[in-house]
């Protein structure tokens, strides 16, 4: 048992960096593909629209997970036209019918084609934040949702945020990607966002029966400390069928441990901000 927790701690040490937390208004969720980070973005979004906060999304993965599973349609007014000039941050943005605080920006498949539409841009790198600075006094905060990929795109989502939200999913392998990601983030504050933060690690896909999954959370706890969040998302059956619906789990099954666990979440969001 000495060496796999070895192993584990060892995986987190090749991780760390300088990061601190910060109150900002703009968060970016970032990290691989399938460890919860579109689950988090919609139901954290969703939870604070709920604690009257108004918030919006804007969905920059060309899968556009973040816009089926709120029930948006996508449309011609989508991230992909903002970035790329052909219309307004304003105008492309929608207002969920089931929550009145929260809105979004629609995704959609051309998004696929923004990495090479934007390297033919001169300020390529700050796309993004040029298309939200109209309308971020609007909101009380702002979520990208990010595509798994560390490309133009994820980079200037890292240009426009204040700070980082990383999933970090209850398994070792997990723990191997975190210094890709990390770097990307130094390397954006170093050269083009001073202000970037790490806003915290968030456990998702947490199951207490299993000892690897506790001792990924306790290694991570113990190298990252207060960036860590209290809150644990285990694995939830509700959580997973919410986006089938169109809906967070929180209008879903209200009473479900995934809706109870994110309704945590943001309120521990909300007093880390205030």
């Amino acid at each position: 048992m000495g060496g796999f927790n070895l192993s584990i701690r060892d995986a987190l040490v090749r991780q760390i960096i300088d990061i601190k937390l910060w109150e900002k208004s703009f968060r970016l969720l970032i990290r691989r593909g399938g460890v919860g980070k579109t689950t988090t973005t919609i139901n954290m979004a969703a939870g604070l629209a709920v604690l009257e906060q108004k918030v919006l999304i804007v969905d920059a993965d060309p899968q556009a997970n973040a816009t089926s599973g709120l029930g948006f349609e996508i449309n011609d007014n989508n991230t992909y036209g903002c970035l790329i000039g052909e219309v307004s941050a304003k105008d492309a943005i929608q207002q969920s019918a089931d929550l009145e605080n929260l809105y979004l920006i629609p995704s959609s498949i051309n998004l696929v084609a923004a990495e090479e539409d934007l390297r033919n841009m001169d300020d390529s790198q700050f796309r993004m934040k040029k298309m939200l600075a109209a309308v971020k006094d609007d909101f009380d905060y702002i979520f990208i949702d990010c595509s798994p990929s560390l490309g133009l795109l994820t980079l200037n989502a890292l240009v426009a945020s204040d700070s980082v939200i990383i999933p970090v999913q209850c398994e070792y392998l997990a723990l191997e990607g975190l210094g890709k990601i990390l770097n990307t983030i130094k390397m954006t504050e170093s050269q083009l966002n001073p202000n970037i933060e790490i806003e915290g690690f968030l456990m998702t896909m947490y199951d207490s029966r299993l000892r690897l999954a506790n001792q990924v959370v306790e290694e991570v706890r113990r190298h990252f400390g207060h960036l860590v969040f209290d809150t644990v998302i285990p694995r939830n059956t509700r959580l997973s069928e919410a986006p089938s619906f169109g809906k967070p789990v929180l209008l879903h099954d209200a009473a479900s441990s995934g809706s109870v666990n994110y309704l945590n979440l943001s309120k521990e969001f909300l007093r880390n901000n205030i």
